[in-house]
Parts: C-alpha cells; sequence; structure tokens
C-alpha cells in the first residue's frame, strides 16, 4: 500500500509538472512583443529549422487575381515576411511602428503554418486558427475589453420548423443592464460571411467589445444584438450540436433557405427577449453572404427593419439558383423604400471583388431616387473593414 501511495504521489507531481510546463508555454520567450514605437517583435523558438516565417495583415498585402462568374477579380492576400535565426534558435523579425488596429498573423516554418506557442489569443475564422495581437491608443481599443459594464453573451437553441434541422442555435448579445431592467430594448440581426457561423462576429468581429464601448461612451444606444448561423446545412458552430467534430469549410449558403426561415428567428427573439416588436426597433445588417442575405431578407419583409446595412455584400445570386426570395426585386425594394426606412447603408472596400456588384447596386438604387449612405473604405474582403463598418453603422441605430 505504501508503494502505491508513492507511485501515485509522483505520477501527480509528474502531471502536475507537465500542466505547469503546459501552463506556461514550454518556451521562456516573449512573443508577440508590441514596442514603445509600435513595431512588434516575433519571436520562434525553432533550432532545426530551416526557414521560418510571419504571414499576417499587419504585412503589406498581395494581390491575387482571379475569374468569378465569368468577371476578373483580385484579392488581397497577407504578406509575409522571413524571421533571423539568432542565438539558441530563437528565430525573430520586427515590424514597421502599425497603427491602432487588431491584426492577425500565423508562423510558417519551413512551409507548415503553425501557431505562435507563446500567444494565447487565437480566432477562429471558418477552419483557420489565427493568432491576433491589439495595439491600443487609437481604433485599437474599440476591440479591447474595457473598463465599463459589459453586456452578457449567451447561445440559445431555437425552434425553425421550415429547416433542415428543424432547431438551431444563435449567440444574443443583451446590454449591461437588462437583466436589472424592465425596458424593452432594440434588436440589431446582425449576420455572418459564407463559411461563418453563430461564432464568427463574437470572435473575429469583437462584436461584445465593440457594442460595451461605443455604449459606455455615449455613443451607441443600448441594444439586443442577435448573430444566427446562416448556414441551413449546420445547425450550430462545429461541435455544438449532434452532427459532432466535422471540419469547418467554406459552404455557400445563397439558395433562399435561411432568408425564407427568417421569420423564426424573429419570432423566438421577440418571444424570449423584451424587445421593441417594430420596425423602428429593428436592425439588419451582415457581412458578404450576410450582406447578400440582409438585402433579400429587408427586401421581402419591407415592413419589418428601418435599419439595413449591407457590408462587402453580395447582392444577386448565382447563375442558376432559383427561388421566389430573389425575384422580382425591383418591385421589393420599391415597396421598401416606400415605407421610408431610416437607414439603408452600404460599405465596401476599394479593392473588394464584390465592388463592381455594389456599384451596380447603387446605380439602380440612384436612378430610382432611393436614399442610403455609402462608406467607400481602403482594403478588400476582410474583417478589418468589417469590424469598422460595425463601428459606423451601430452608433446610427435606433436614434
Amino acid at each position: 500500500m505504501k508503494k502505491l501511495l508513492i507511485l501515485a504521489a509522483a505520477l501527480v507531481m509528474s502531471l502536475g509538472a507537465f500542466a505547469q510546463q503546459a501552463l506556461w508555454g514550454g518556451q521562456r520567450i516573449v512573443s508577440p512583443e508590441i514596442n514603445p514605437d509600435n513595431s512588434v517583435t516575433f519571436r520562434f523558438v525553432a533550432p532545426k529549422a530551416i526557414k521560418v516565417q510571419v504571414t499576417g495583415d499587419f504585412l503589406p498585402t498581395q494581390t491575387v487575381e482571379f475569374e468569378m462568374n465569368g468577371r476578373q477579380m483580385s484579392f488581397d492576400m497577407p504578406g509575409v515576411a522571413d524571421l533571423k535565426e539568432g542565438e539558441g534558435g530563437v528565430w525573430s523579425f520586427t515590424s514597421q511602428p502599425l497603427a491602432s488596429e487588431l491584426y492577425n498573423y500565423n508562423f510558417i516554418v519551413d512551409g507548415i503554418s503553425v501557431k505562435d506557442p507563446n500567444n494565447a489569443y487565437v480566432q477562429r475564422d471558418i477552419s483557420n486558427i489565427m493568432n491576433y495581437f491589439i495595439i491600443g491608443g487609437g481604433k485599437g481599443d474599440n476591440y479591447l475589453a474595457q473598463d465599463v459594464p459589459h453586456g452578457t453573451v449567451s447561445r440559445v437553441w431555437y425552434d425553425s420548423p421550415n429547416t433542415e434541422s428543424k432547431v438551431r442555435r444563435m449567440s444574443v448579445y443583451t446590454p449591461a443592464g437588462y437583466e436589472q431592467s424592465k425596458k424593452k430594448y432594440p434588436v440589431l440581426y446582425l449576420l455572418h460571411g459564407m463559411g461563418g457561423d453563430e461564432e464568427a462576429w463574437l470572435c473575429t468581429g469583437r462584436t461584445a467589445q465593440i457594442l460595451d464601448n461605443l455604449i459606455a461612451q455615449g455613443k451607441a444606444e443600448p441594444m439586443i444584438v442577435v448573430m444566427t448561423n446562416g448556414c441551413p446545412q449546420h445547425a450550430s458552430a462545429p461541435g455544438e450540436s449532434h452532427e459532432g467534430m466535422y471540419k469547418p469549410y467554406n459552404v455557400s449558403s445563397m439558395g433562399g433557405a435561411f432568408e425564407s426561415s427568417f421569420g423564426d428567428v424573429i419570432k423566438f427573439v421577440d418571444s424570449r427577449y423584451r424587445t421593441i416588436k417594430k420596425s423602428s426597433g429593428r436592425a439588419i445588417a451582415g457581412l458578404s453572404m450576410g450582406g447578400f442575405h440582409s438585402y433579400h431578407i429587408s427586401a421581402n419583409m419591407p415592413k419589418t427593419f428601418d435599419y439595413v446595412g449591407l457590408f462587402s455584400a453580395a447582392i444577386m445570386p448565382h447563375e442558376g439558383v432559383s427561388h421566389p426570395i430573389y425575384d422580382n426585386m425591383n418591385e421589393k425594394l420599391a415597396v421598401l423604400f416606400g415605407n421610408n426606412p431610416k437607414l439603408y447603408y452600404i460599405a465596401i472596400g476599394k479593392t473588394d471583388f464584390l465592388y463592381e456588384a455594389n456599384v451596380e447596386l447603387r446605380q439602380r438604387l440612384d436612378a430610382a431616387g432611393y436614399n442610403y449612405i455609402y462608406n467607400e473604405s481602403e482594403g478588400g474582403h476582410v474583417w478589418r473593414n468589417w469590424r469598422d463598418y460595425l463601428l459606423d453603422f451601430a452608433p446610427r441605430l435606433f436614434k
């Protein structure tokens, strides 16, 4: 018995040592290190590596040309920089001074993409896991958890009888003070892009931090934010449903199924939360595919939303896709704008591959004399722009 106790104690000590090693990452280096001039030093220990690089959106982008639906388009890819090997097999690279912002990056070690083992901060975008860092002192402060009252984020399930899964998962942000009050709140329905899910706007979009900070500063009205899963093929984010632990993939969900079932979402939210149950208390916005969904949902429910936001939106369905929800859009837009929405907002980057589609949409709106707000930014089809658009859009709501 005494020997068993000694063996058990040794096992516990061994496991404890392993846990401590895991806790500290196994390396005594700092990476990334934000320097006083806002340059950033990246370090990676790999004494046997031949080549170590870093790639991320803090580096100058590389433009990739491609063809889609008969059109020549371009896409901005993150740049790549080489690290230099130093003493003890520690590779390092220091960037130029960077503006205040949230940045993503990964290492590439002998051609293999790897995460920074010294940085616990990661984001998932579809199936890509990326490290990130935030430089404060400006725009980046919007993405930090500041010392302000915080809202609550819930993951909830709702009945959706018009979809294949019948039940679906969404994420819901309620502002600070919601639980203690009895007042009714307006709702922003915030939709993700292709391949995303109900976690995308929270994780990579930093929605909870953005809303907490804007509301605390008095720049935005306290609001509920509903982030749905716009992929009818899946009931939830990966690993959160009976579907098991499948690999996320970039699947299109632009066939009408999600849009036509959106009434299930509104019905659930209005029954579960204290909401303002009229168009003046509802907004809908989304990025890319979510902008496509917002465009068509708002046009098919013309008395439901007083605020519509299209962020880098796809506009029309792919060739060969047919669904009643996509038919007669000019007539549907006439009804929507005939109800005088308080805000119709279009935002896109100058190098976004969907730029021309948005030009054509604006030409149609201009020809019909419809009012809208247009925000054209630098850059392309990237999260940095979509966070910017949310920062600009949210303060315009529910005034």
